[in-house]
């Protein structure tokens, strides 16, 4: 007898909802910045255990949306809580329940869906006793069927996170093969780690405005080696010039540590080729949205 489910992974932004689906399924196949809204897309990831497949969809931080892109984005979070089986809702142990979060849970009392509360950082509190207050609030909104304080950064209750969520579990066929990880095909993977090292390594005004596309990801005939060629799109000639740093600097750095991270993502050598282009505005742009892969 098989058992599967689909479990949406939702939060408000920057709360480790890509840390922890990363943690539950074994690999990294979603990219992490301490920015928030880091996450612009569903992005599918797939663990089976024995007899039980769960398919957990790590949602983009639901927020006020400022531009098409972040429409698109919140329409992912929405979707994504109607189409699963169970929600694992993460927030962060202190601070007020934000008026996103709120639309969350009025989302999932909505569909009557299964949800595990998870409060994720503890391990950033000095007394655990400070998140009472916010786990008793949350609690009081919605009928959760397990409370679950983790650190994702220490592995702390997350063994017993992820069998809660198994226990989720219907019986049913496994919808992907045994040994997938992620549906996301390679190229968008390649593209994240990209985003995620200019995430990484630019003042937050740029990175919001930023989007890698792969123009080309080909096996070199006879040798073990991948040559890929990639652009990283920005809205304004001044960050251009700030990507690229002075004599190329920035770029080279953006760009050595994607390849490292690529070559060991695809197991083999990488030859990484990073350009800088201008595309103003597209994050307002229906048609550069859809180009980029946001539809």
């Amino acid at each position: 007898m098989t058992k599967s489910a689909f479990v949406a992974i939702v939060g408000k932004p920057n709360v480790g909802k890509s840390s922890l689906l990363n943690l539950l399924v074994g690999e990294k196949i979603a990219i992490i910045s301490d920015k928030p809204q880091t996450t612009r897309t569903r992005i599918t990831g797939v663990l089976t255990e024995g007899e039980t497949q769960l398919v957990f969809i790590d949602t983009p931080g639901l927020h006020k949306p400022k531009n098409k892109l972040g429409d698109y984005m919140v329409k992912q979070v929405t979707d994504s809580v109607g189409d699963v089986d169970c929600a694992v809702f993460v927030t962060d142990p202190l601070g007020e329940v934000t008026e996103a979060e709120m639309q969350l849970i009025e989302n999932i009392r909505q569909l009557h869906l299964p949800a595990i509360l998870v409060i994720n950082k503890i391990d950033t509190l000095q007394n655990k006793e400070d998140m009472v207050k916010k786990m008793v609030t949350i609690s009081g909104m919605y009928d959760f069927e397990e409370v679950v304080p983790i650190s994702v950064y220490q592995k702390d209750g997350t063994e017993l996170l992820l069998k809660l969520i198994q226990d989720q579990a219907q019986e049913g066929p496994h919808f992907f093969p045994n040994d997938t990880l992620t549906d996301q095909p390679e190229k968008v993977i390649v593209a994240e780690i990209i985003r995620e090292k200019v995430l990484r390594n630019m003042r937050d005004e740029i990175p919001h405005g930023t989007a890698v596309v792969i123009e080309r990801m080909r096996e070199r005939p006879g040798k073990d080696i991948m040559d890929i060629d990639a652009t990283i799109l920005c809205e304004k000639s001044s960050h251009k010039g700030m990507i690229i740093g002075k004599q190329g600097s920035m770029l080279k750095k953006i760009a050595s540590q994607s390849r490292q991270e690529i070559e060991s993502f695809l197991e083999t050598r990488v030859n990484l080729q990073c350009w800088v282009k201008i595309r103003e505005d597209w994050r307002n742009s229906e048609f550069s949205i859809r180009d980029l892969g946001f539809n």
